[in-house]
């Protein structure tokens, strides 16, 4: 373990509206600002990242049918899910360390969402803020909590009450992350968290902080079953979303388990390389649920056409996760404030050219495969 003097990490403290033209272009901006370390960890995937570029490229394998006459104007872009009304269908998915992103962590995040209203908060496990901070930041905003199982299941209850007493009302399982990914520019980068980690602190031997992904994925739970999520359904008293579907054999298995709704993503590319893109195994995904529970897509959004193709396919919801951590760097809070009001207006710019006036309409929309 690196000695906690030699740790020194200068994050991006800036606080601005930024301009957000494409959240690819945010990227490279991000680049500028971040430390090496830390920007290789946020926007990096495992192996050769070739499930990274698939969740990119598999978005050209569906089109999106531009539609006349249709009688549309000003589009709705509500929605709701699990009881709670959105003004838009995407939520802030659940990354790790925003610390590195920029000093105001998780905090900035919360208060960037709060600000922006109408959506939820997804707070890792691995957060480098308390719940109390991300708290003062969210302003009773909603928030689901993603849990990292401990090996030690009167650990898992402990952590389970702080998020029902922070105010989660959904508890989301990260059941593909059992060990990290093959993630090469970490190991190049020797890269370390440089903070600690005060949720799951208590089961780590160590903070968190100067330790390595490896180090903390081996201290969770590798051996995730069924079981697992009876478990935390029973105990927590409330809805289990299961995060990292991509067969419909598995999301059969999670609905019998218990789940209250899937969540299909492949980690943004950062487990198992070699997998599809998240967005090729949505559609199959759908049709096996088929409505039984929500379901809540992320890996690789990155414009309102995605959005709406997501849901097009079978998606309730999506969750955002880079961008928003981009624009975190580029601006804290209001940043983060900008990439959604990002996001919001190309989605609406897409639902008036498709002729949709609500996300019903959306759900119910034709895309048409790109032959190649």
């Amino acid at each position: 373990m690196a000695d906690e003097q030699t740790i020194k990490y200068d994050a991006p403290t800036v606080e601005q509206e930024i301009e957000v033209i494409s959240t690819y272009r945010l990227e490279e901006k991000a680049r500028e600002v971040v430390p090496k370390g830390g920007f290789d960890y946020i926007s990096g995937a495992s192996g050769d990242e070739f499930t990274l570029k698939q969740n990119n490229e598999a978005w050209s394998h569906k089109g999106i049918l531009p539609r006349v006459l249709a009688d549309v104007e000003n589009p709705d872009t509500s929605t709701s899910i699990l009881g709670h009304d959105l003004k838009v269908p995407f939520i802030m998915a659940p990354i790790a360390a925003h610390g590195l992103a920029h000093v105001t962590k998780e905090a900035g995040t919360a208060k960037g969402i709060s600000e922006f209203g109408g959506t939820i908060m997804s707070i890792s496990a691995y957060s480098g803020a308390s719940f109390e901070e991300i708290d003062k930041g969210l302003k009773g905003n909603p928030r689901w909590f993603q849990i990292y199982m401990s090996k030690d299941d009167e650990m898992n209850k402990n952590i389970l009450d702080e998020a029902k007493a922070d105010g989660a009302t959904a508890i989301i399982l990260t059941a593909d992350a059992t060990l990290s990914g093959n993630r090469e520019k970490d190991m190049l980068n020797k890269f370390v968290y440089p903070f600690g980690m005060p949720i799951v602190s208590r089961y780590l031997t160590g903070s968190g902080k100067n330790m390595s992904l490896n180090n903390i994925y081996a201290q969770s739970k590798q051996k995730i079953n069924p079981a697992d999520v009876k478990f935390l359904a029973e105990y927590s008293g409330l809805p289990i979303f299961v995060k990292g579907i991509q067969s419909p054999e598995d999301a059969l298995l999670a609905i019998g388990a218990g789940a209250a709704g899937i969540w299909v993503s492949n980690h943004g590319g950062r487990q198992l390389d070699e997998a599809p893109g998240s967005f090729d195994t949505l559609a199959e995904i759908s049709k096996a649920v088929a409505g039984r529970v929500p379901i809540v897509f992320d890996s690789g959004i990155r414009r309102g056409e995605h959005i709406f193709k997501a849901i097009a396919s079978g998606a309730d919801i999506v969750a955002v996760g880079r961008p928003v951590l981009y624009g975190l760097a580029l601006g804290g809070w209001k940043g983060v404030k900008s990439v959604l009001e990002y996001f919001e207006t190309d989605l609406k710019r897409v639902m008036q050219l498709a002729g949709t006036q609500t996300i019903e309409d959306v759900k119910k929309a034709h895309l048409f495969d790109i032959k190649k």
